[in-house]
């Protein structure tokens, strides 16, 4: 929650009306206990705890919601004010980083490879665990941080132009950065957390939106390793075709993979 947003729940707070329901206390990042009229009952909120900062973390986060006017309905739905308007409770603690829905929408991708709020303290090859679909979540990890490496973890927002890598702080900005390289005649850039050269494979993404998306990034990678083996029949073969069939290049690619996979098996 950025500062701005906790200033303005604790303002609506302090405005809400007599008798209206309230966050009387924060138990989890699914369970919320809402007091109306006197009566309190527990609020369940869709979706999966991140705790890998461990569970005081999120309730010194949570402080500011207590004492919030809540709207609540059906099915775990509640929303309460931010900046003066009404915000699904879920998918606030969903974009800063304490909630894992059920299905990934841009927002819990952004957060978890951004490592926001709870993500912060997940492994580097947290973000693998939960979008690979085909390619086991370390290996994509160990190309990953080959790829787009940024503070030892793989940014989503990175960008790679004639072999010049920039990181973008949003997704926003690194659109906008590839529309202009796309009105500038170019595609000799690589995309998103595993770097997917737009030249030889744009076609594989519905647009360059698209290709920024974490999950479909992954799976993208996912693809080009499972043809890159089928054709070697060779997992390290894979790996390195991933950079280049050159033996020298792909060499060098495959020893900082493996350097790569030993750091997140010592949990750096």
């Amino acid at each position: 929650m950025t500062r701005r947003a906790i200033v303005a729940l604790v303002l609506a707070g302090a405005c809400s009306s007599a008798g209206a329901a309230v966050i009387d206390a924060v138990i989890s990042p699914t369970r919320f206990v809402v007091e109306e009229s006197g009566a309190r009952s527990v609020l369940e909120i869709p979706g999966t705890p991140v705790y890998a900062c461990g569970l005081q973390r999120f309730l010194t986060w949570a402080q500011p919601l207590k004492g919030q006017s809540v709207a609540t309905g059906a099915g775990g739905f509640a929303s309460v004010l931010v900046d003066g308007t009404p915000e699904s409770l879920q998918a606030l603690l969903v974009s800063n980083g304490w909630l894992q829905p059920a299905v990934l929408d841009d927002d819990a991708q952004a957060a978890l490879t951004e490592r926001r709020g709870g993500w912060a303290c997940a492994s580097a090859q947290a973000p693998f665990e939960v979008m690979h679909t085909s390619v086991d979540a370390k290996i994509l990890a160990g190309v990953a941080l080959n790829e787009s490496a940024y503070n030892g973890r793989a940014w989503p927002w990175t960008l790679n132009v004639a072999g010049r890598g920039f990181f973008f702080r949003t997704r926003d900005d690194a659109y906008k950065a590839i529309r202009f390289l796309i009105s500038d005649g170019r595609c000799d850039f690589d995309v998103g957390l595993m770097q997917v050269n737009w030249c030889y494979h744009r076609q594989r993404f519905a647009s360059p939106w698209d290709a920024l998306s974490p999950a479909t990034n992954i799976h993208v990678a996912e693809d080009i390793l499972n043809e890159n083996y089928r054709k070697t029949h060779s997992a390290v073969k894979a790996v390195a075709y991933y950079h280049s069939a050159n033996p020298q290049p792909g060499r060098e690619y495959l020893a900082r993979f493996i350097q790569h996979l030993s750091q997140i098996d010592r949990g750096l």
